[in-house]
């Protein structure tokens, strides 16, 4: 068999999308958790891709779930699409998670005896893309009118990213030394990250990095 590549995960991504929102999925039907459908997503989705393909499987305890390709899968509903990941330090919100995200955003719909779980978006985020869009965005404002090390601090202190003084300090002249890419999903502060779709579901393929697919 093939070994995975991040290309090919988002080909047979595009296959799976088809496969699966054409199907009647009996064992879902009055399931309304979502953690439980992103469970049957991720399960189904690596079954398909090991009929394909070899690789390395991550688990929760590894981080991540395709480590090979540095890939975690993100499943969610389009009413709220949004996840949660591993919180490990202020810089993934400034300088990207550290891996890339494949996100099945579904619309499921109960109709009699039959379930339908529509994949209705897939998104591919490659790594550098990850970091938060409103943060990156206001560093690279105040890069481009001469700010100095400490308006970074200061923006950093006034949307409160986790993280002290001595934090701020070293973050702020990493950030002079290298200033982000530009990120695009919201990544809200908790105490795991809260991860925030919408505007990457709308790109339509028009950012260098973000890979859209719609039905």
């Amino acid at each position: 068999m093939e070994i995975l590549t991040v290309d090919k995960l988002i080909e047979v991504a595009i296959d799976f999308s088809n496969k699966i929102s054409s199907e009647n999925h009996v064992e879902l039907l009055g399931v309304t958790d979502g953690k439980a459908v992103g469970t049957y997503v991720e399960h189904r989705f690596k079954e398909y891709l090991l009929e394909h393909f070899t690789f390395i499987q991550g688990n929760s305890a590894k981080g991540i779930d395709l480590p090979s390709v540095n890939t975690d899968i993100k499943v969610t509903s389009i009413k709220q699409p949004q996840s949660s990941c591993p919180f490990k330090s202020a810089r993934q919100k400034i300088f990207g998670l550290g891996y890339n995200l494949l996100v099945f955003v579904y619309d499921k719909v109960d109709i009699g005896l039959e379930c339908h779980l529509n994949i209705i978006n897939t998104t591919f985020i490659d790594e550098k893309r990850t970091a938060d869009y409103t943060l990156t965005r206001q560093i690279h404002d105040i890069l481009s009118i001469g700010g100095i090390k400490e308006d970074i601090i200061a923006l950093l202190e006034d949307r409160s990213v986790p993280g002290d003084e001595l934090v701020y300090n070293d973050l702020a002249e990493e950030i002079m030394e290298n200033p982000p890419i530009q990120g695009y999903l919201t990544i809200s502060n908790a105490l795991q990250w809260r991860l925030q779709y919408r505007r990457v579901i709308s790109l339509d393929n028009k950012i260098d990095g973000v890979i859209n697919f719609g039905w």
